[in-house]
């Protein structure tokens, strides 16, 4: 198990899916072509930052659906922006794919996590 994998016990496993996809792609990202890196490659850097963040605060939030709803739009842009690292052959096929595995992974764990958060609500109005 690495030491990010460890430090995340305790948290939501979304939580520490987005922790891991920033601990694994900043790095990459950090590698880029001097152009590219201040252009794609900080917003990509941006918005993983933000993902992670919203997460967190969401994780305390009394009204947690809006803020969740609201991330499936900014992993949709991670997507894209990643297609692009892709396009431009800035990233190598398998490390592009891994990449879009572990967003794609925190997609399904947010659906999940809002279509649970409607559920519960419907539940408690009944």
């Amino acid at each position: 198990m690495k030491k990010t994998d460890k430090k995340n016990e305790q948290d939501l496993p979304i939580i520490a899916k987005a922790y891991n996809l920033i601990a694994w792609y900043v790095p990459i990202l950090n590698r880029l072509p001097r152009g590219q890196k201040f252009a794609l490659g900080d917003r990509i850097v941006n918005n993983l930052y933000t993902v992670l963040e919203e997460l967190i605060l969401a994780r305390y939030e009394k009204e947690k659906v809006s803020r969740l709803e609201a991330l499936n739009g900014r992993l949709d842009v991670l997507r894209h922006q990643t297609r692009l690292m892709r396009e431009f052959e800035l990233i190598e096929t398998n490390r592009y794919g891994q990449a879009s595995k572990l967003i794609n992974e925190i997609g399904t764990d947010l659906g999940s996590w809002i279509k649970y958060l409607k559920w519960a609500a419907n539940e408690t109005t009944r």
